[in-house]
């Protein structure tokens, strides 16, 4: 049988609990959990400062300084705020005392009891019995109870939770605060109040048991009303040195930020702070600073009929070109849900994609560089510390907060890391001021640690951090990179700078020519200007070769990135064969049957045969074999990279149907980008074609791929996962991907389609639609006939 020490509580309270302020925020949600229809407040009511009780006691230890002169520093060190019958009770207790034990006995008792902490709220209020049977039990499982009855009952999300607690430790979390509790309390039908006095102190005795330590509850005075109902809670001998400034940072950036700042101020639970009877306002933001981002994001995640589903809403309002506003809705299912969060790798099991529940999200983002300012708030500095006071894609529960995620040292959605690989957007946590709203009952595995610093660890919560790093680093990076791709930077826009610098040029001859007419004696002045406008000509076409000569080298960039994926495929495969093959010559140890030998040697060369293959095939991909044209069969190459794959087609038990023209198909091409399109299909082919294979035991992967003469045209399908018809053209935008996050390169097809496009071809995700998945699964490249060559 268990026994449990007395320092155990303080295990679960002071040290467990690890910050004031979410000490605070658990006496606060007790507050809610009661119903109290005017909110929670909380009271400092500070005489001394602890820092300043602290520096006089050690004088007094020191017995260097009369007490009279430190009962005068005392006095004078008073909050100028505090109460006139406080500072008179302090100053009467250390009056008393002349010996200088005695006196520092007073002073820890004045600090003690004229120094404190007091929550309060008008919530149902507890009995005797309560305090007895709840209050003092810690693990409660009332609560537990309670909700786990909620679950059953069918609720749906928008219900609230009969509790934002259950663990029935919260309470403890005053020991933080200070080392001496008294709760008074009542509910309708008391007449007195009901009183506890806790003086956690007792609890830190090393070798008491808890049930040495008494705490009985008491009945009290009169109620203040027959009709009052309600708690209060007043912590003193307190721990921390407060401060108005302290109190006042807290009102703006914590207090401010422990219920959900997007819903309607009116509706927001009322948390009023007090620092000796003057009231401190708590900090709202400003939602016109909301409507002045430059790019949003919206997202629901719901479970449907069909299974869970992604909803997004992107929007491009301002970023720093001239362009108009860009919006963009997209809907992901499950199978695209399951690619990208769960993928190959299982790390995050199907099944908690739906028992994660529903949740929803939006995060605004913001390039601080172009913030300026906003009538409704001030000047540019201002607008900025609003935005960075903001800051953060915070996590909340039932309207309230899910510490610390949001906060300015935690970076739970790997923005921060993320953004420093980044080329493009930079998606930076402070750049954000966002929120995602999850409920107790619609998202029941997302649970509190018992140290409120965060969710517990578990596929649910993985997911959850998942599907958001999908919404932001994926769909929300790439919507923005095409949109300045669409209207900054294109190709066109060379031209057009060119043309009008043509103009320009004949312009500027026909001033010369009447200048001079005009003019014949500035015949000098009009040499010197035809001079400089040469000069400005001449800067014109070195910068205009220069952006040529840049736009190849970053087309370069991109294939040779293409070659990097192949390169990591490739090592895979060479990997695998090299484990295979040293085990088949590790078994060749030990064995001296010539029959068991020949067949080991055959699978070794089967495998070597396989490598060579893999190689012969990639041979073209370099950077002096890529761009140059050559005359080939692409009805041989096509056979060459599917014989490749033989092995791996083989291992993953995938069937093939190919259907090649009985003759020769001679074309002149790059080889290596035409394999590049091939090998790009084929490794995405096998990707999906496993993902939906690991969840169908009796799932036949096939793929079939057809290369038609006239006109000339290799089409290449799957019966995997497909892709949803509103991703049809996304699929071939750059760094866009639905694969899991280890696997996520999004450039394969974006580079397949260059390649295609490279020879005046195109390459498309036919329009057909798969009447067994209601998606698209067939890719078509087509090439021009004046790639044709003659046999």
């Amino acid at each position: 049988m268990f026994r449990i020490s007395a320092r155990t509580v303080l295990e679960l309270g002071a040290e467990l609990i690890s910050s004031d302020v979410i000490a605070c925020y658990e006496l606060i949600k007790n507050a809610f959990d009661a119903a109290s229809p005017t909110g929670a407040e909380i009271r400092f009511e500070i005489t001394l400062r602890r820092n300043d009780y602290l520096k006089y006691r050690q004088r007094a230890l020191g017995k260097a300084v009369p007490l009279n002169q430190i009962r005068s520093d005392i006095k004078k060190a008073f909050v100028r705020s505090a109460p006139e019958d406080s500072m008179h009770r302090f100053s009467a207790l250390i009056d008393d005392s002349s010996d200088p034990n005695d006196f520092v006995a007073a002073l820890d008792m004045a600090y003690a009891t004229e120094n404190r902490i007091v929550v309060a709220d008008t919530g149902h209020g507890m009995s005797r019995r309560d305090l007895v049977d709840s209050y003092l039990v810690i693990g409660t499982p009332s609560r537990k109870r309670a909700i786990d009855a909620a679950l059953r009952g069918g609720v749906t999300r928008q219900q609230r939770p009969p509790f934002l607690g259950e663990k029935g430790i919260g309470r403890l979390s005053a020991m933080r605060l200070g080392d001496r509790l008294r709760v008074e309390t009542a509910q309708q039908m008391d007449e007195h109040l009901n009183l506890l006095a806790i003086d956690w102190s007792a609890f830190a005795d090393l070798d008491a048991m808890l049930d040495d330590i008494d705490v009985t509850p008491e009945r009290g005075g009169a109620k203040p009303t027959p009709e009052w109902t309600g708690t209060r809670l007043t912590i003193d001998a307190l721990n921390a040195d407060w401060t108005l400034d302290r109190v006042q940072r807290l009102a703006e950036y914590d207090f401010s930020r422990l219920t959900d700042f997007f819903s309607d101020v009116k509706r927001r639970p009322r948390i009023a702070i007090f620092w000796n009877d003057n009231r401190v306002p708590v900090g709202r933001m400003d939602r016109s600073l909301l409507s002045h981002a430059h790019a949003s994001l919206k997202g629901h995640y719901r479970l449907t009929e069909s299974g869970p589903t992604l909803e997004l809403q992107l929007e491009a309002l301002d970023l720093g070109f001239p362009h108009g506003r860009e919006v963009e809705k997209k809907t992901l299912k499950l199978p695209d849900l399951e690619g990208a969060v769960v993928g190959k790798s299982a790390t995050i099991p199907l099944s908690a994609l739906y028992e994660l529940g529903g949740f929803e999200f939006e995060a605004y983002w913001f390039n601080r560089r172009r913030l300026g300012a906003i009538d409704s708030i001030g000047d540019r500095n201002r607008v900025r510390e609003l935005q960075r006071r903001w800051s953060g894609i915070l996590l909340f529960r039932d309207g309230f907060r899910v510490l610390p995620y949001g906060e300015d040292s935690d970076d739970w959605l790997a923005l921060d890391r993320r953004a420093l690989g980044s080329t493009r957007y930079l998606l930076n946590k402070t750049q954000f001021v966002g929120r995602v709203a999850t409920t107790r009952l619609g998202n029941p595995k997302l649970v509190d640690q018992t140290n409120r610093e965060g969710l517990r660890v578990c596929p649910e919560q993985g997911a959850l951090i998942e599907i958001l790093q999908l919404a932001i680093q994926t769909h929300l990076r790439g919507f923005l990179s095409d949109v300045q791709d669409r209207y900054k930077g294109q190709p066109d826009d060379l031209t057009g700078v060119k043309t009008r610098i043509s103009d320009l040029e004949k312009r500027a001859k026909a001033a010369f020519g009447q200048l001079r007419r005009t003019a014949p004696q500035a015949s000098e002045i009009v040499h010197d200007l035809r001079q400089v406008f040469a000069e400005i000509k001449e800067f014109y076409d070195r910068a205009q070769r220069r952006i040529v000569a840049v736009e190849k080298e970053g087309r370069q960039m991109v294939h040779m990135a293409g070659v990097g994926l192949l390169v990591e495929v490739v090592a895979h495969e060479l990997a695998r064969s090299t484990e295979n093959t040293l085990a088949a010559l590790n078994a060749l140890r030990g064995r001296n049957v010539p029959e068991d030998v020949g067949s080991l040697l055959r699978t070794l060369r089967s495998e070597m045969t396989s490598v060579s293959k893999r190689l012969r095939v990639l041979d073209p991909l370099s950077v002096s074999g890529r761009q140059r044209k050559e005359v080939f069969d692409i009805a041989a190459l096509v056979a060459d990279v599917l014989d490749g794959h033989k092995r791996q087609f083989d291992r993953h038990r995938i069937q093939l149907n190919v259907t090649l023209p009985p003759m020769p198909v001679r074309i002149r091409a790059v080889k290596g980008m035409i394999v590049q399109v091939l090998e790009n299909l084929t490794s995405n082919s096998l990707y999906w074609l496993d993902l939906r294979g690991e969840n169908e035991p009796d799932f036949v992967p096939t793929i079939s791929l057809a290369l038609q003469d006239d006109p000339l045209a290799l089409s290449f399908e799957d019966n995997g996962r497909g892709v949803a018809v509103d991703n049809r053209e996304r699929i071939f935008r750059s760094f866009f991907s639905l694969k899991e996050q280890s696997k996520r390169r999004g450039l394969g097809l974006y580079i397949a389609r260059d390649c295609a496009e490279y020879h005046g071809g195109t390459l498309e995700l036919d329009e057909s639609v798969n009447p067994e998945t209601g998606r698209l699964h067939r890719f078509v490249l087509t090439l021009p006939d004046t790639v044709r060559t003659l046999p």
